[in-house]
């Protein structure tokens, strides 16, 4: 992406998560920031002020410039960025965009081949348009929180913001693909993601299942994913997840583990699935009979997938992570940094993290001198 000018103005997760991907891919990414800042330097730890550990990580690579929007001197300064900007991206909800001047009307009156993001919690055309939304309550409207309780017994989150990662990672094939169309046909275009709406797709991809048909011939859920004994099997000394599922590997897991079980009612794929949960009972049960490096050794020899559970902090030193150069380490103006990076491989044109994130109003100086190069060489 590099000769690409993206305008950022989101806040949180799920655009500047978009963003932060199009900064490791070489995009120029301009965050405007209000005076006091994005609120997620502030979410959790970091070793300075306003830099906590979220914030640096989804807004690595780019610039900050703060503008005050609510003043005439800021909103003049966006304009011109506009001018020559690619993308214009933005995490207001409608009203509030517009109310400032900058609704893709407007925008798009400056720039006609810019493309226009829009980051919605719920897309506009709805009645819920207005709504606030965030991770927790968009969870609770698309479902996670009641198959989570098919599972477990209680109503939960998932532990991780999925839906705006999810979101994020939609805003960015969005706008990518209004990218490519442009490219073809020089046409700019408004494109807009509901967080609502990509999490709805997104669950019943496998839910929707009997509920997808018209009349539904059951309810919307994918029942081996909410079947009560789905969960990692307690070994003699620990955890271990080993999926046990197709015809293949349940044959040769029969043969080296339970050759009684060879010409019961679990035979076929189909017979299972239509019992799961007294599958994964019965799995787990056997399961204790081993220790968790028993079964890897076994169940990676016969081809079966299984891996031992680890944990977050056990992600920085993994032997696979390390041996692909998953983690890069970014000198910043509060020491070392090693970030998570760019989870793609590109033969011709890799993506990595383009330096730290920056303090609040960092290159608030440098862009505007920018600007006025640009305006002098007119």
């Amino acid at each position: 992406m590099s000769g690409v000018t993206v305008v950022d103005l989101t806040s949180m997760v799920m655009g500047p998560y978009s963003t932060q991907i199009m900064a490791d891919m070489g995009a120029n990414v301009i965050k405007i920031e209000p005076p006091a800042g994005d609120p997620t330097r502030f979410v959790s730890v970091g070793v300075e002020p306003a830099m906590s550990g979220v914030f640096i990580n989804v807004n690595r690579g780019k610039r900050s410039i703060t503008l005050d929007l609510r003043e005439e001197e800021g909103k003049a300064t966006l304009r011109k960025l506009i001018e020559t900007a690619d993308v214009f991206i933005h995490s207001m909800r409608a009203k509030a965009i517009a109310k400032l001047g900058f609704c893709y009307d407007n925008v798009s009156a400056i720039n006609p081949s810019i493309i226009y993001t829009n980051c919605y919690g719920y897309g506009r055309n709805g009645p819920d348009a207005d709504l606030p939304a965030y991770d927790d309550t968009i969870q609770a409207e698309c479902g996670l929180p009641a198959v989570q309780q098919l599972l477990t017994g209680e109503a939960n989150y998932i532990g991780t913001i999925m839906a705006d990662k999810v979101a994020g990672l939609t805003v960015l094939y969005a706008t990518m693909m209004a990218l490519f169309h442009r490219e073809r046909t020089g046409e700019g275009q408004e494109v807009e993601v509901g967080m609502f709406e990509t999490m709805a797709s997104f669950m019943l991809v496998e839910h929707a299942n009997q509920a997808i048909f018209d009349p539904p011939i059951g309810p919307a859920h994918y029942h081996r994913a909410v079947a009560p004994n789905r969960r990692p099997y307690e070994t003699k000394d620990g955890h271990i997840s080993a999926l046990v599922y197709n015809d293949k590997h349940w044959s040769l897991f029969v043969d080296a583990v339970k050759p009684d079980w060879a010409s019961d009612e679990f035979t076929t794929l189909e017979q299972r699935a239509r019992q799961i949960n007294k599958v994964y009972g019965l799995l787990g049960e056997t399961f204790k009979e081993r220790t968790t490096q028993e079964w890897l050794d076994l169940l990676r020899k016969l081809g079966i997938p299984a891996a031992p559970l680890r944990t977050p902090d056990e992600l920085f030193d993994n032997p696979h992570l390390n041996a692909v150069g998953f983690f890069e380490t970014v000198e910043t103006p509060a020491g070392k940094v090693r970030f998570p990076g760019v989870p793609t491989w590109f033969s011709e044109t890799p993506g990595r993290v383009h330096g730290p994130a920056p303090g609040l109003g960092d290159h608030t100086q440098q862009i505007l001198d920018e600007l006025e190069q640009a305006s002098d060489a007119l």
